[in-house]
């Protein structure tokens, strides 16, 4: 059996970047992903303008070591990422003692499927390249 998670969407916020006691460094971001909400016959749903109404949900991403220093270097709000990993569940009491339950993924691969932080400052020092002569 595997536990294997394969996620596509925004990412929230800028990731954070903490080091633990032991030195490995840990970097964290949120991301969204969506689908288009249905009603009970299974027809999509529109709002008052046409458009699709859709459900967000969001994932807290975690990457460690190489995976997460070039998600710090190179991601960034707003940008469109795939991520591949695995569920990890948490489970802790907080300091007023009531037990507490958490989920996050643990990233193994973030695939750039946009434009981050890296690449927008490489196009603009460069004088704007094609798409395809910039690696993701």
């Amino acid at each position: 059996m595997q536990n294997l998670v394969i996620l596509a969407g925004n990412v929230g916020a800028a990731p954070e970047v903490r080091t633990t006691q032991g030195g490995t460094k840990i970097t964290q971001f949120s991301l969204a992903t969506s689908r288009p909400k249905r009603d009970s016959e299974g027809k999509i749903l529109r709002n008052d303008s046409g458009r699709r109404v859709e459900d967000t949900e969001w994932h807290r991403i975690t990457c460690f070591n190489g995976v997460g220093k070039t998600v710090a270097q190179c991601v960034d709000k707003g940008q469109k990422v795939m991520v591949r990993g695995r569920i990890h569940y948490t489970r802790w009491t907080d300091t007023e003692n009531t037990e507490r339950y958490g989920v996050e993924i643990i990233a193994d691969e973030v695939t750039f499927l946009s434009r981050g932080r890296q690449q927008q400052s490489d196009t603009q020092e460069h004088g704007g390249l094609d798409d395809d002569d910039v690696p993701f």
